[in-house]
């Protein structure tokens, strides 16, 4: 563009002593430094690092989410539905903060609280999304794994959010390509999938779909990094690379038990033991979520019905109608009461 506006505004002395020719001349230099300054300008703002930050759902995932983005300087917006849960989410940072006091700031209390009170006030909280997302950089979900809802969240935000703000999902299983699907912005739409917990685990996943612009998943991936995360680059195929492979695995542990090959327990030891795995199939299940495990490989089933890697368990299936979901019901394949 530079090159095109020396170009232009080469002019001979004789040309520019006539008045139009001068206009003339003033007017296409006009033009093309216009052109360069909306250039540069859009190709800052593509990439301008994700500073603010509007995290709906105010769930485990979207807390521990909010925690690490408010601890690492991004401005946060914690958004929620339901009023007690924002103030339980808020105060869970807090007591995870307080915990990671104790170890960082065993000897330095005052320091200590002084890191806990400037992460708090990076977080803030609200149960209206569209009144929050109108200087926001990045709109990331973490609401309940059903596709429709998900939909109706983008396509309602998609109205009032800026032109330059990217949405994200951090669903393990749905496709983003279909959630995208609900907004006009599918250039500006992927996928951050978090592990819990967040303030812990290194790994995000980044997604892509083949309408994703390489602006917006360079961003995506810059954000990730800025958080103190490792990111992995993904397509935007089914459990995307972790859950693609853990899926089935833990599935496959249920059917070795169904079969009869090995009790939940031995499988467990066994590859804790001989895998080096910190969680047997069972246990990690049972943390992860009954109900969860199969609304994932329901989803696949649906997709893909012939592959035997999605195949689903009866065990599972009744474990999950009897409302046995693991931990966090207290009972799964282990009791926990």
């Amino acid at each position: 563009m530079v090159s095109e506006c020396q170009s232009a505004c080469t002019f001979s002395h004789s040309q520019l002593l006539h008045s139009g020719a001068v206009l003339s001349a003033l007017q296409t230099m006009a033009f093309f430094t216009h052109q360069v300054i909306r250039g540069l300008s859009s190709s800052a703002v593509r990439n301008a690092a994700i500073k603010h930050v509007t995290i709906i759902g105010g769930g485990q995932m979207g807390a521990g989410i909010a925690q690490v983005a408010a601890t690492t300087g991004h401005s946060v917006v914690l958004v929620d539905t339901n009023e007690e849960i924002l103030k339980k989410s808020a105060k869970g940072i807090e007591g995870s903060l307080k915990r990671v006091v104790k170890k960082k700031f065993a000897d330095k209390p005052d320091a200590g609280a002084e890191f806990i009170a400037k992460v708090m006030a990076n977080v803030s909280i609200s149960t209206d999304a569209a009144s929050v997302v109108g200087s926001t950089d990045l709109v990331l979900e973490a609401i309940v794994e059903n596709l429709k809802i998900k939909q109706g969240l983008f396509g309602a935000l998609d109205k009032v959010a800026p032109a330059h703000t990217i949405f994200a999902s951090n669903t393990s299983s749905l496709p983003i390509t279909d959630i995208a699907s609900s907004t006009s912005r599918l250039d500006r739409f992927g996928g951050l999938h978090f592990f819990n917990p967040v303030p812990m685990m290194k790994l995000v996943e980044v997604i892509g779909t083949s309408a994703t612009s390489q602006e917006t998943f360079d961003s995506l991936l810059a954000f990730s990094k800025a958080l103190g995360k490792t990111p992995v680059s993904c397509k935007d195929t089914p459990g995307f690379i972790v859950n693609r492979l853990l899926v089935p695995y833990m599935m496959e542990a249920i059917r070795l038990h169904e079969r009869g090959h090995g009790s939940k327990e031995d499988i467990d030891i066994a590859m804790k033991l001989g895998a080096g795995y910190p969680m047997g199939p069972f246990e990690l299940l049972d943390y992860v979520g009954l109900d969860t495990a199969k609304f994932i490989i329901d989803g696949w089933v649906e997709k893909d019905p012939g592959n035997p890697l999605m195949q689903p368990s009866e065990m599972l299936n009744k474990l999950v109608a009897e409302g046995k979901f693991g931990k966090k019901t207290g009972e799964g394949f282990y009791k926990y009461k």
